[in-house]
């Protein structure tokens, strides 16, 4: 069986060139990397990708964006060309990361876009960054709620994406120790029911080699989700009543099988439902928007209607100014 192991200490066989240059951020655990885009003097923007996404997920949309905003695209701890942690792969620690990466590399308010398991780190900043550190969170499509073991509202994750994170750790391996690509893609055909293997494969072709994306990715990331552990300390229901900024939810296709009660999308209605009550609880405006005929990603599905939400909801958030007159950024502070 031939072994594969990709990442960082195997850069050339693991990364390929992307339209924008990459730069580095050392936060002292970690080095993170990122790219940037648009000029200095239009808001600044923080776009956060999910579970087995690079930075470069968002390469359609940036060139877009820039016409509106400073755009900084980050690769999380686990993925894209930042540092390897093992045994720290928590939604604390996701956000601690970013909350040294907006005080030092961008030093100013941002607006947070973050997708999937990044739109779950969107609303940890949104709740737990300094003050005056976020003017407003875009939760693109995330599993609040969906991606726990024991849920407040609604299914967990037992219930939904948990067996595909099974077999990638069990075949790819901690840091891909194991590397069995061709075992994960013989398990996952004969594991997973037609319906199911198409839309798995929209993500994760099933070709020669992993997809990109995946080669990119440290499946220690899947067991942590897997176990529970990269939110041990991070109850949603908790975190979502101390949102502390605007929100604007999008939420994507979903639905709850009635046999079975299993999730197919991030999360269900009646979570979203939920999350929109805390946070409006918690005093803060909350945008909700339905695309139900839209995939996981927005980003990448339609880039320009991304934008355009993203653009349009700025507009209704306090402005970098209003926003610095306390908190982390202002003058006296």
């Amino acid at each position: 069986m031939e072994r594969l192991k990709y990442g960082p200490e195997n850069a050339d066989i693991t990364y390929i060139p992307h339209n924008y240059d990459e730069h580095l951020f050392d936060s002292g655990e970690v080095v993170l990397n990122y790219a940037t885009t648009g000029p200095p003097d239009k808001p600044a923007i923080v776009l956060i990708p999910g579970q087995t996404e690079s930075w470069w997920g968002f390469e359609k949309a940036m060139g877009i964006l820039s016409d509106h905003f400073q755009v900084f695209a980050v690769d999380l701890r686990g993925q894209g060309r930042s540092s390897r942690t093992p045994g720290r792969y928590t939604f604390d620690n996701f956000g601690n990361d970013l909350v040294k990466f907006i005080t030092f590399e961008v030093g100013r308010p941002v607006v947070v876009s973050g997708l999937s398991s990044g739109g779950v780190i969107a609303a940890w900043l949104s709740a737990y960054a300094p003050p005056g550190m976020i003017r407003g969170a875009h939760y693109e499509d995330p599993p609040l709620f969906a991606c726990e073991l024991i849920p407040a509202f609604g299914p967990g994750i037992r219930q939904a994406t948990i067996r595909t994170f099974e077999l990638f750790n069990t075949y790819l391996g901690d840091q891909w120790r194991v590397g069995d690509w061709e075992g994960l893609k013989k398990a996952v055909r004969e594991e997973f029911p037609a319906s199911f293997l198409m839309i798995f494969e929209t993500y994760y072709p099933m070709g020669p080699e992993p997809p990109q994306n995946l080669k990119e990715y440290d499946p220690e990331w899947a067991k942590a989700f897997v176990t529970g552990s990269v939110g041990a300390s991070c109850d949603h229901a908790r975190m979502l009543s101390k949102v502390k900024c605007p929100v604007l939810f999008t939420h994507h296709f979903s639905r709850v099988d009635e046999k079975t009660g299993n999730l197919m999308g991030a999360s269900s209605t009646q979570q979203v439902d939920q999350v929109e009550k805390l946070v409006k609880k918690a005093g803060h405006p909350f945008t909700r928007l339905s695309f139900p005929k839209m995939g996981h990603s927005m980003h990448d599905q339609d880039p320009e209607l991304f934008v355009r939400t993203l653009v349009e909801c700025e507009k209704t958030l306090p402005t970098e100014k209003e926003i610095k007159r306390k908190g982390v950024f202002s003058e006296s502070g």
